[in-house]
Parts: C-alpha cells; sequence; structure tokens
C-alpha cells in the first residue's frame, strides 16, 4: 500500500487553504492548493512535489477551463518550477520521473480527446520512468528499490484519475511495483546505511523552517541570494517560495548561521533542526541491538515460488534463475540487507553457485553459508531444515543433508533444433530434464511429465510435487496432479503455484 503522507506532503494543509478560499476561482484555488502544498511539504521529496504543484497551478490559473493542451502546459511547468528549487538534481529520483511525465504529455496531447485515456496514459509513462530510476541513481539499485518520492507522485496522479473518473479515491492507494516487490522492498530497510561510516556524513544538522512576515523590503532576489548563502555552507538546499511565504532545507555543520542569514528577510517560524549523526548512531545500535545469529537468502524467479521461501522464514529472496543470473555483487548487497552474523544462501541453479561463492569476499561483516542447491527444490528443502536452536554449522550440515534427499525435475520447450542426449530433437519440442540432462521428450506437457517422473522415482520416494509455471492454469495443474495420483498410487501428488518462466512444471520428489 501506498500512501500520499509517503510523498513527503500532508494533503491536509492543502485541503486547509482550500476551505479558506473565499470563492470558487480557478485562480484562487490555484493559489491556495501551491500554498498549502509548500506549508505540507516533508523532506526533500515533499518540497519537490509541493514545487510542481506550484508550477501546475501557476499554469492552470491562467486558463478559464483545464484542457488537454493546458494540463500537458501545466505538467511542463511543474517539472520547470521543481528542477529550479533544487540546488543540484539528481536524476533517478521524483524529478525524474516527472520531467519524463510532462515531456511524454506535451507530445502524446494531440492525439487524445478523452481525458481519462490521456491521463492513464501519462500514469504509465511514469511507471516506466519509475522503474529505470534505480539504472540511474546508484543509492537505489544498491538498495533494491525504486525512488520513493516518484512512487508517490504516481500516487497522486493515480488519484487525479480516479476523481476524474467519479470513482472514490480511498485513503490509501495500492500501487504496482515491479517483480511483485512488497511495501518494505519498495521503501527500502535502511539496509543501505547499516555499515555507514559516520565520518561519511559531511553535514551533521539537518535545518528546515519557514521564512514569514517578510520584511517590506524584502525582494525575490533576496530569496535567490539566500539560497546561495546557504550552498556556501552545505548541501541539499532547498529555498523556495515568493514575499509571502519561503520554506528552507539545508544540511549544514552551522545552523545558526542558516538562521542569522534568514531572519534578515523575515520572522522564523517551525525551525526544526537535527542532528544527522545522532540519529545514525541511534539507527546502528538499533540494528546492532536486533541483530540475530542466522539468516537465509535464496535466489530464484517466479511469484508463487518467492512467496513459499517466505513462508519457510527465508529473510530475502532475490530475482535469478536460467537466463537472469544475478552477479556476485548482486549476492552480496542482498546478504548486506539481511542483519544476521550468518546467511544461508540457496543458490537454486548450478549456474548461480559459482557467483554465490564468490559473493563471501565481497562481504566482511557476515559469514557467508552456500548451501549448493541446484534447483528450486532443494532450496525449500534446505530452508524447511533450517533450526533457528542449532549452530550455524550444525544448520549447514542438515541443509546439505536434506538435498541429498530430493530429486527434481522441470519440463520445458526446446529452443532450437538439435540433438542431444540422445534424442532428436525441434525447436519447440516439450522436454523434461533434471539438472544434468534431458530424461524425457514429448508433444504434450502432461505426458512429458508424467515420462519424466517416471525416469527419476525409485523406491524411497513417498510424495511428488509439482510447482505450476505462469504460463499454466491451475486446473491444467490440478488435472495433472489427478493423472500423476493414478498413476503412482504408492505417492502423495500436491500442487502448488510457482509462477515461474520458461518452465511449465517444476517436479519434487521426496
Amino acid at each position: 500500500m501506498y500512501s500520499p503522507y509517503r510523498t513527503g506532503i500532508r494533503a491536509r494543509t492543502a485541503v486547509k487553504e482550500l476551505s479558506l478560499c473565499s470563492s470558487n476561482r480557478l485562480s484562487e484555488l490555484c493559489d491556495a492548493v501551491s500554498k498549502g502544498a509548500l506549508k505540507g511539504a516533508r523532506g526533500n521529496s515533499g518540497v519537490i512535489l509541493s514545487q510542481l504543484f506550484r508550477g501546475i497551478c501557476a499554469e492552470i490559473k491562467k486558463t478559464e477551463e483545464i484542457t488537454l493542451k493546458s494540463f500537458a502546459k501545466a505538467m511542463e511547468n511543474g517539472t520547470k518550477v521543481a528542477y529550479s528549487a533544487v540546488s543540484k538534481p539528481k536524476e533517478g529520483t521524483i524529478l525524474t520521473v516527472a520531467r519524463k511525465m510532462s515531456e511524454y504529455a506535451r507530445q502524446a496531447a494531440p492525439k487524445f480527446r478523452d481525458f481519462s485515456e490521456f491521463l492513464d496514459s501519462v500514469i504509465k509513462k511514469g511507471e516506466e520512468a519509475l522503474a529505470e530510476t534505480p539504472e540511474l541513481l546508484p543509492v537505489l539499485k544498491k538498495a533494491g528499490v525504486v525512488d520513493s518520492g516518484g512512487m508517490g507522485l504516481l500516487c497522486v496522479y493515480r488519484g487525479f484519475l480516479s476523481s476524474l473518473n467519479g470513482e472514490e479515491v480511498a485513503g490509501e492507494l495500492e500501487i504496482s511495483t515491479e517483480a511483485g516487490k512488497s511495501e518494505e522492498d519498495v521503501f527500502g530497510d535502511n539496509s543501505d546505511i547499516i555499515n555507514l561510516d559516520l565520518g561519511e556524513i559531511e553535514f551533521a544538522y539537518c535545518t528546515e523552517f519557514f521564512i514569514i512576515n517578510l520584511k517590506k523590503s524584502t525582494t525575490l532576489a533576496d530569496i535567490d541570494k539566500l539560497k546561495e548563502k546557504l550552498m556556501q555552507i552545505g548541501d541539499s538546499v532547498i529555498c523556495i517560495g515568493d514575499l509571502e511565504l519561503v520554506k528552507v532545507h539545508v544540511h549544514t555543520n552551522n545552523p545558526g548561521k542558516a538562521l542569522q542569514y534568514a531572519v534578515e528577510l523575515g520572522e522564523l517560524d517551525r525551525v526544526k533542526i537535527e542532528n544527522m549523526l545522532e540519529q545514525n548512531r541511534a539507527l546502528r545500535a538499533k540494528l546492532e541491538a536486533e541483530k540475530k545469529e542466522m539468516g537465509m537468502l535464496a535466489i530464484c524467479t517466479g511469484e508463487g515460488i518467492a512467496a513459499i521461501f517466505k513462508d519457510l522464514l527465508v529473510d530475502r529472496v532475490i530475482e535469478g534463475g536460467q537466463t537472469m543470473n544475478p552477479s556476485a555483487e548482486d549476492i552480496a548487497d542482498a546478504v548486506q540487507k539481511i542483519n544476521a552474523e550468518h546467511v544461508f544462501v540457496f543458490p537454486n541453479n548450478k549456474n548461480i553457485i559459482l557467483a554465490a561463492e564468490q559473493a563471501k569476499a565481497l562481504v566482511q561483516n557476515r559469514t557467508i553459508h552456500v548451501i549448493p542447491t541446484k534447483n528450486v527444490p532443494q532450496g525449500f528443502a534446505a530452508a524447511l531444515a533450517f533450526n533457528s536452536e542449532s549452530t550455524a554449522e550444525e544448520n549447514k550440515t542438515d541443509m546439505i543433508h536434506a538435498i541429498d534427499n530430493v530429486r527434481a525435475g522441470q519440463v520445458t520447450y526446446a529452443v532450437r533444433s538439435t540433438s542431444v542426449n540422445g534424442f532428436n530433437l525441434k525447436e519447440g519440442d516439450i522436454i523434461g530434464l533434471d539438472d544434468k540432462k534431458i530424461l524425457a521428450k514429448g508433444s504434450n506437457v502432461d505426458d512429458t511429465l508424467i515420462h519424466l517422473v517416471e525416469r527419476l522415482k525409485d523406491g524411497s520416494h513417498e510424495i511428488i510435487t509439482l510447482y505450476y509455471g505462469q504460463d499454466v492454469k491451475e486446473e491444467e495443474a490440478e488435472e495433472l496432479a489427478g493423472k500423476l495420483a493414478e498413476k503412482f498410487p504408492d505417492c502423495d501428488v500436491d500442487y502448488h503455484f510457482g509462477g515461474q518462466p520458461i518452465y511449465y512444471y517444476i517436479v519434487s520428489l521426496e
């Protein structure tokens, strides 16, 4: 779930300003929204969002009717105002999402006649831009999240669309994210600063305040000069507003000087100074206190597979598998986000085991134990073997023994015509294989899987479990499970949604 509050702006502040309007004239309403948004802004993303509103409202108030063309132009102006409000704009943030949406809106507006369809298309462009933010901002890529400010902006636009369509706008709107990320994944968990050196914080004090009742002698040029002075004593400078209200944010080692500069223009209001060094110390102390002895990391693909690992108390799941092997750095970064002294890693693919081993050299404050799982069923078995009351070495031994008792296979299709493992294959043939070679071939999925199970099964197996992929319907998996139960009456047969690509089924025999 995602709330507009998380964008760093309190909508009720803008609503309160609207309630004070003496008329319903569009110009007055726009001024109220602009002022209220600035008053309610919280943090960098909130202030930037308030400036997006300011720029949009400044353009809309010039019109008598909001058309597709005027709204697109207003979006463009909002982006321009927001970029100018930040001393050193960074791509990969809410600014990037806003810019790409406004650029698209200006180009696409002439192609649409229906406002709802236009806005829906703009939102889709914003979703694409949001998905790209980790590639533009290294800290996001390291943390494995998208920009939360950009996501908040999409939440606002979705609210616009719902209102336009006459739909009830709930208190919180659900936003879909890439790869089925949970709320924790999307917003991060502060894990990127677990090992932050306190010395890396150059400016210790986050200083925020308003300037109100500006002096009659104060000019807009004075506000610009204040911004320049603040940039000389700190960073993350935001100094925005007009001759009625100015909002200031700066990271500095001399908050008193920032206040001194500001009081020359008017009165100070709602001054807030936070010690970021102390906040960091407190966070690190909290993380250290909550650190546990052991944790687990699984590598897999498929929404259902990931959910099963979560149900088995695996701390973190990262995407990886056939054709999408994560790097050693990807694995090390994921391990770093598990607040445990010992982390068991389940590669679940023979081609990922080496990268997992190499990740050990990239992590200094955790011990990585690679359990050489070659497939997902082995990963499940290893996770089931975990015992929090045992030592790390005992768990490692038990996990390795557990995977020895599992045989697994996959059903997929041939991507080209070839001869391999004694089979003459044509492109598109259905094939069944284990971790070493092709064991079965057929013209349909069900018969091929049954033949594969015949090749894999021995007298010790009592349970057959199917994990059906994204291209298989539940009723198809249910029907196939029934066929297996009839074919192998000595085994219990079960099936679960895996959601994996490429493989129609993953089958486990235990």
